[in-house]
């Protein structure tokens, strides 16, 4: 039995997309940010780190696991399932695969998260944040350019390194970031929101603010 211990409008989304796609069961047990938007100390009770995502699996291969970090979660997962989603079989979508699972929160999530910290401080953190806005810039324009040459970040298939990428662009696309020039970024994004399984995980999920699109008028 898979359990996935989710927080609203959390990197978490990803798990129920992940585990939508691969047809694996589920329960949802849903956890709601505090007033200053952190998580709650429930998720403090079942792993050290108190933050979400956490799956755990009753029916682990050596027992009950329990496990945190999407990307970790998410090759967990495709390999309960033979490798669906999983690592590609062509030499350089596994390169590419491998990339952009631990590029999302590596590379592109610290300053995107920065720019938000920095932004709600009064006037000298905006200018701040402004200033980081190009080295934002440099990581947009890379993926922006990836994904020109390909459907999916790895190649011309979905795999969890789509399901990895995909917060990261949603918040900054939520913001404004990616602006209306970056055609590539913004037809992936329409790709994932029209995919079946990403609908289903939305359900199973609740209010995500991230997946609302914004318009390119």
């Amino acid at each position: 039995m898979l359990i996935v211990h989710h927080l609203n409008n959390s990197r978490s989304q990803r798990v129920l997309w992940m585990l939508e796609e691969i047809g694996l069961g589920y329960t949802v047990k849903s956890y709601e940010r505090r007033a200053d938007m952190s998580a709650p100390l429930e998720l403090k009770a079942l792993h050290p780190l108190g933050k979400s995502p956490v799956v755990e699996d009753l029916d682990g291969q050596e027992g009950r696991v329990i496990l945190v970090e999407t990307g970790a979660v998410c090759e967990y997962l495709a390999e309960k399932v033979g490798g669906r989603l999983g690592v590609p079989s062509s030499y350089g979508d596994r390169i590419r695969y491998r990339q952009f699972l631990h590029y999302a929160e590596g590379s592109v999530m610290p300053i995107l998260f920065a720019m938000l910290v920095l932004s709600r401080v009064p006037f000298l953190g905006k200018v701040s944040a402004r200033k980081a806005r190009p080295m934002l810039d440099v990581h947009l324009d890379f993926i922006e350019n990836e994904l020109s040459y390909r459907p999916w970040f790895a190649g011309n298939d979905i795999t969890a390194a789509d399901i990895i990428m995909s917060f990261p662009l949603e918040a900054a696309n939520a913001r404004g970031l990616l602006g209306k020039n970056r055609k590539a970024t913004l037809a992936w994004l329409d790709r994932i929101h029209a995919r079946p399984a990403y609908q289903r995980a939305l359900e199973k999920g609740g209010a995500y603010s991230f997946a609302r699109p914004r318009s390119r008028a």
